[in-house]
């Protein structure tokens, strides 16, 4: 094994191409899969190999990275790749799962004899382009050397949560703190749609507030994109926030936990989808706020 484990990462969207961009940078030999080639095509120019197959992707790699849709999508395209993987080989899984579908990813890494490291990553397009995500990742200590260079790459810290990934302890803190992420995104378009329903400058929100503790810098951030027009590209698409804030109500209810703002939540992304605004930055579950999605002039 070499200080700079091969990487396969399947998956290379918002986050998945960041982190591929950042593997190579790193002095990794990197191999990426994405069902749409042309979207991974540009990854070339940093020295990234596309491979036309996820089995291609992964033969040969120490380390899999899987940074796809949800878990349905992480077990499909990994049972494509089967036939490539090799038997201790160490499986990166920083897909938002949630809980209903860790335990089959799990005893599909068991019965490949891969090394499961449960790894979901909190952050966004700029983050992941930078190299400056968190990893919550859970895992045996035993092959953490052969995954931390990949993590640091891709990563600024790295904060573990257990020895045994199949426990999905890192995917339940990331739904814990997706879900306050996603409440306070839904908080923002609603306070500024209030505001332009009520007449009421933003600005003048956002003076009343300067420096005290309901301030914070996402909150501007967040809100400079609706303000701004400035929802494309996504850093984090509305669809895949839904997507997030559905498992969420799920993981709750499985644990007799009722999340009323995040079931809203997921309702209100869902309404700026049909609404047109699927592929924009999640921000944009603003426009769920006014009737046919057109705010009052």
């Amino acid at each position: 094994m070499t200080d700079k484990p091969t990487v396969s990462v399947l998956g290379t969207g918002i986050m998945g191409a960041g982190m591929a961009r950042n593997l190579a940078r790193a002095g990794h030999d990197v191999r990426v899969w994405n069902r749409s080639r042309a979207k991974a095509e540009p990854l070339a120019n940093d020295g990234v190999r596309i491979a036309d197959t996820p089995e291609e992707a992964v033969r040969g790699a120490d380390v899999v990275l899987t940074m796809l849709y949800d878990g349905p999508a992480v077990l499909d395209v990994m049972r494509r790749a089967a036939p490539g993987l090799h038997a201790g080989a160490v499986w990166a899984q920083c897909t938002t799962a949630g809980t209903e579908t860790l335990g089959e990813l799990a005893e599909f890494a068991g019965a490949h004899g891969l090394v499961f490291f449960d790894a979901p990553v909190l952050g966004t397009r700029a983050p992941a382009e930078s190299g400056q995500l968190t990893v919550l990742a859970a895992g045996p200590s035993a092959a953490r050397d052969t995954v931390t260079p990949v993590f640091d790459a891709v990563g600024a810290r790295t904060v573990w949560t257990g020895e045994d990934g199949s426990t999905g302890s890192a995917t339940r803190l990331k739904l814990v703190a997706n879900s306050w992420v996603l409440a306070a995104t839904a908080a923002t378009g609603e306070a500024l749609a209030l505001a332009k329903g009520l007449g009421v400058d933003p600005q003048d929100f956002f003076d009343l507030i300067v420096g005290g503790p309901l301030d914070m810098g996402y909150l501007h951030a967040k809100a400079a994109l609706i303000l701004e027009d400035r929802l494309s590209p996504a850093s984090f698409a509305v669809t895949t926030a839904e997507k997030d804030a559905r498992l969420i109500v799920r993981a709750g209810q499985r644990h007799g936990v009722r999340l009323d703002v995040a079931e809203a939540t997921a309702d209100r992304l869902g309404r700026a989808g049909a609404l047109g605004h699927g592929d924009e930055d999640m921000a944009a579950a603003y426009f769920a706020s006014f009737e046919e999605g057109k705010p009052p002039s």
